[in-house]
């Protein structure tokens, strides 16, 4: 080959190169400047700061341990928003707390996504747990509703008995019930409410899971829910706090134990998330008016946000998932 056409040739190459690459940029170029032009965002977009109500909220206290129904305004548990796509189909779920909060959003959650689910919740829950029962069986999966006291070891046994039995089985496995009080000083806890806190919070997951174990095969899952608190602690939940870097803890522990056996540990820590946790004796009625105000955000969480991640760790898709805690705190605690 001469000179001459070397030289063409490679004016041939250098100009297929140009071509091609300005045709692959044009249309990315096109749909950039119309949306430039429109000042549309894409569809489904939604801007988290202004998705969901900010403070200042009214002031409002309820006996322990609360009511979602009668919170203003009321949280949002994926009632009306949560789609499923199939991803815990045949699954068996327990979970306590499933009356509100995060554990309302996860047993909506894991319905929609086909599983059957038993809650668990403080026999006062009652008005809050008859609808997130009706929204299981809304969805055509089992519902089975198991009242009680998780301070009682022969209960947490039962409650364990219980829902292998209405769901045929257990699989997955969600510790999320909690006692939370705020006391500005040590001084204000009493050794009774100390233990109430230490029983709810720590002793409940382990006799469920000491009961449960038995019964669970390679590939369930348990999943414990943690907090910021366990990483940044607030001066007035000394005792709560504690409870939720144990949680952390226990995770990792029986990640560890339990891996080896094909049984996934994982954790979820919200930060400051609307629940009736708040406005039970979870927070002073000052910090209640600007709950959730010092987020990135500016505004508290709401348990629907968390629903996803739950599902995620559920999920068998999620299968290297294990002594993982999967933070969700509006840009703000850890990890």
């Amino acid at each position: 080959m001469n000179e001459e056409n070397k030289i063409s040739r490679r004016a041939v190459i250098s100009g297929l190169g140009v071509g091609l690459a300005a045709a692959a940029v044009t249309p990315v170029l096109g749909v950039t400047g119309i949306s430039h032009a429109t000042g549309t965002p894409p569809t489904g977009l939604e801007d988290p700061t202004t998705k969901y109500p900010k403070p200042p909220f009214e002031g409002q206290s309820q006996p322990w341990p609360g009511l979602a129904g009668k919170m203003n305004p009321r949280p949002d548990h994926g009632e009306t928003s949560y789609k499923g796509s199939g991803r815990l189909t045949g699954r068996k779920a327990l979970i306590t707390g499933g009356d509100s909060g995060m554990g309302r959003a996860a047993a909506i959650a894991y319905a929609r996504e086909g599983a059957d689910v038993a809650i668990n919740y403080f026999p006062t829950e009652e008005p809050d747990a008859r609808e997130v029962i009706q929204l299981i069986k809304a969805e055509g999966r089992k519902a089975v509703a198991i009242p009680g006291d998780l301070r009682d070891e022969a209960f947490c046994k039962r409650l364990v008995d219980e829902a292998i039995g209405g769901l045929g089985g257990l699989d997955i496995i969600v510790n999320n019930a909690g006692r939370q009080q705020s006391h500005q000083s040590i001084l204000d806890i009493s050794t009774e409410q100390f233990d109430w806190t230490m029983k709810t919070n720590i002793y409940a997951p382990f006799w469920i899971i000491k009961a449960a174990l038995p019964h669970l095969q390679p590939g369930s899952v348990i999943i414990g829910t943690t907090s910021e608190q366990a990483y940044d602690p607030s001066a007035d939940l000394y005792d709560y706090a504690q409870t939720k870097a144990a949680t952390m803890n226990y995770v990792k522990s029986l990640a560890k134990q339990l891996g080896p056996k094909g049984i996934r540990v994982n954790g979820v820590a919200p930060g400051p998330i609307w629940t009736p946790l708040q406005v039970s004796g979870g927070a002073t009625q000052e910090k209640l008016k600007s709950f959730g105000g010092q987020t990135p955000f500016g505004r508290p969480g709401q348990p629907a946000e968390l629903a996803s991640i739950y599902v995620q760790l559920a999920a068998s898709d999620a299968s290297y998932a294990n002594g993982q805690v999967y933070g969700s705190s509006g840009g703000s605690g850890q990890p």
